[in-house]
C-alpha cells in the first residue's frame, strides 16, 4: 500500500481532486459543494474520490494542511532557533494563510483551521526544541512547545480581528523578546 500512495499516477490524481476543490471553493461556499461537484471537476468517479479521502471533510482538512505546510516551509525551521527572525517568519506566514482563506471556506470550520495550525506549529516548535535543548525533559519541552504554537495562533487570529492596520511583523515584533526570555527561563529552571 505504500508504494501506491508514492506512485506518480496515485499523487497526481489527489492533486487533481485538490486542485478541483481549491477551484470550487473559490465560487461556492463549503457547506454547497459536493462530492459530485468535485468528482466532476477533477473529472474522475466517486470510487476515486473515496480512495483518496474518506469524505469532503477530511478532503478539507488535507487541503488546508498541505496549503499550510506549503506556506511554513518547515523545512527553513530545520536549522532554526527560536530568533526573532523565526517568529516573524512564523507570524506572517500563518497570517498570509488565514488572509488567503476564502471566507466561504473559513466560516464554520474556524475550529479545523485553528487545530491544523497549531498542529503544524508544535511540530516545527518542538523539534527547534530538542534541537537546542537535547538533554532536557521532553513533557516540558512539549508542554513549552504547545504554548508557542496556541500563543502564535491566538495572536494571529488578535491580529486578523482588529489590528490589521499593522503589519503581522510590525504587530508582534515588540512581543518576542518576552517570548524568547520565558522560553529561555522556563527551559533552564526545568
Amino acid at each position: 500500500m505504500s508504494q501506491a500512495k508514492t506512485d506518480p499516477r496515485i499523487l497526481r490524481t489527489r492533486k487533481f481532486i485538490m486542485d478541483a476543490f481549491i477551484e470550487l471553493s473559490g465560487k461556492k461556499e463549503f457547506k454547497d459543494i459536493t462530492v459530485k461537484d468535485i468528482t466532476n471537476e477533477a473529472m474522475i468517479n466517486r470510487a476515486t474520490f473515496y480512495y483518496h479521502f474518506q469524505d469532503i471533510y477530511d478532503l478539507l482538512e488535507n487541503v488546508l494542511s498541505e496549503v499550510l505546510a506549503v506556506n511554513l516551509n518547515q523545512e527553513n525551521y530545520e536549522n532554526s532557533d527560536l530568533t526573532e527572525k523565526t517568529f516573524l517568519q512564523t507570524f506572517k506566514a500563518i497570517t498570509n494563510f488565514q488572509s488567503s482563506l476564502s471566507n466561504r471556506c473559513h466560516r464554520g470550520y474556524e475550529d479545523t483551521i485553528a487545530r491544523i495550525i497549531r498542529d503544524q506549529l508544535e511540530i516545527i516548535f518542538l523539534r527547534i526544541l530538542r534541537k537546542r535543548y537535547p538533554e532536557e525533559d521532553e513533557h516540558g519541552l512539549q508542554v513549552t512547545a504547545v504554548m508557542l504554537s496556541w500563543g502564535i495562533y491566538g495572536a494571529s487570529v488578535e491580529w486578523k480581528r482588529k489590528s490589521q492596520a499593522l503589519t503581522p511583523e510590525e504587530f508582534i515584533k515588540s512581543a518576542i523578546p518576552y517570548i524568547q526570555l520565558g522560553v529561555y527561563r522556563n527551559i533552564k529552571n526545568n
